[in-house]
């Protein structure tokens, strides 16, 4: 048995509650916090910002990656997708299809988390037939069988819970139907689409396991299920359906738009909703050290509220070990609140352990951001 050493203490000036009623000579909270906000934690009260370096040398620093400009990620296969992000237990990858498959994908390494971000298709696999949508979520179960049919050229978000799986937060307090209803889940159905695509052709899977790929040849389609029960299939949820939790006086930290939750990482979804009103809430994210996980948000779709000049499609990387938070133009607006709803979608992945960066994200990286924090003089 273990716990937390826990004593909280207050020094000097400080508010009474996390994320709002500052004092006024020291605007800027920074939390040092573990275990992802759900550990123990500190709330600092600074007279600068706490991003407010004039100088970074070295290789821990904040990065963003232009996925948009990406090559070479249009293969038949999504074992073919070069990983951008990665650990031992997470691969970060995207993918870039605009032909139907003509090979069957399984990933007997882990499960696998489609994120949608433009196009749409018919789903294909071992438990029926779905079709997609931009803004759709899907979760494959290790070792099904899989193909895509483009019905518009597609850009795929892969994330790979490598030798694991994913499985719904617990919700606590708020309830199995907060976020999203369990009853919004959709899966595959054995309908005429599906038993249309029945064959006596012959058909081939790509088996990867170990980060190798083997081919099995079968003189029919494997897809050929007349039914099924049980609670293992893939499941589709889209971002439309996630109905965040919100507070008009307290800023929630992110692990409050947890969507999905793997062995060593998290998935997060940021989805349009009301601005904190509260007079003396903070209305921004708080500036923090997350120095248990890694970051990486993947920008979907809107304006994000807290970032300049990021478009869709961008990919932002803050690795644990240093504060990170509002830019500076964001923090003004924050409080002189001057949005009050905000329109971003956005997905974040948190890492227990730290991430390595792929060349092909290296090769797309802006070299800049990392003083994108600094006060426009």
């Amino acid at each position: 048995m273990r716990k937390w050493i826990s004593f909280p203490q207050k020094q000097g000036t400080a508010s009474r509650q996390a994320h709002a009623d500052f004092p006024e000579e020291a605007i800027y909270e920074r939390e040092a916090g573990r275990s992802g906000f759900f550990g123990p934690a500190t709330h600092f009260h600074h007279q600068h910002a706490p991003t407010g370096w004039s100088d970074w040398q070295g290789p821990l620093r904040p990065r963003l990656f232009d996925f948009n400009q990406l090559k070479d990620i249009n293969p038949q296969s999504p074992w073919a997708v070069p990983t951008l992000l990665h650990n031992a237990h997470c691969k970060f990858r995207l993918w870039d299809l605009s032909e139907p498959m003509q090979k069957l994908a399984r990933n007997a390494d882990g499960d696998d988390l489609l994120f949608i971000h433009d196009g749409s298709a018919d789903l294909f696999c071992d438990y029926g037939h779905m079709s997609l949508r931009d803004g759709d979520y899907l979760v494959i179960p290790r070792s099904t069988n899989w193909r895509l049919v483009p019905k518009e050229p597609m850009r795929i978000l892969l994330i790979e819970a490598t030798n694991g799986a994913y499985q719904l937060p617990d919700k606590g307090l708020v309830g199995n139907h907060a976020i999203f209803d369990p009853a919004v889940l959709d899966v595959p159905e054995i309908n005429d689409a599906f038993k249309a695509q029945y064959s006596e052709t012959s058909w081939q899977i790509e088996v990867k396991r170990h980060n190798q790929v083997s081919v099995v040849t079968f003189p029919y389609n494997p897809l050929d299920a007349v039914g099924w029960h049980g609670d293992l299939a893939p499941v589709r949820v889209n971002w439309r359906d996630i109905r965040p939790l919100m507070s008009h006086r307290y800023h929630l930290p992110p692990s409050a738009h947890t969507t999905f939750v793997a062995d060593r990482f998290v998935v997060c979804t940021f989805v349009p909703r009301p601005i904190e009103s509260d007079p003396g809430a903070l209305k921004v994210p708080f500036y923090h050290n997350n120095d248990d996980y890694d970051e990486v948000l993947f920008y979907h779709a809107g304006d994000y509220f807290s970032r300049d000049n990021i478009d869709r499609g961008m990919v932002t990387f803050h690795p644990a070990g240093f504060t990170h938070g509002p830019h500076p133009k964001a923090f003004q607006a924050g409080r002189e609140h001057k949005k009050k709803f905000t329109d971003e979608v956005a997905v974040m992945l948190d890492t227990r352990d730290s991430l390595s960066v792929g060349d092909a994200a290296a090769g797309v990286e802006n070299p800049e951001y990392v003083n994108s924090w600094q006060e426009k003089k």
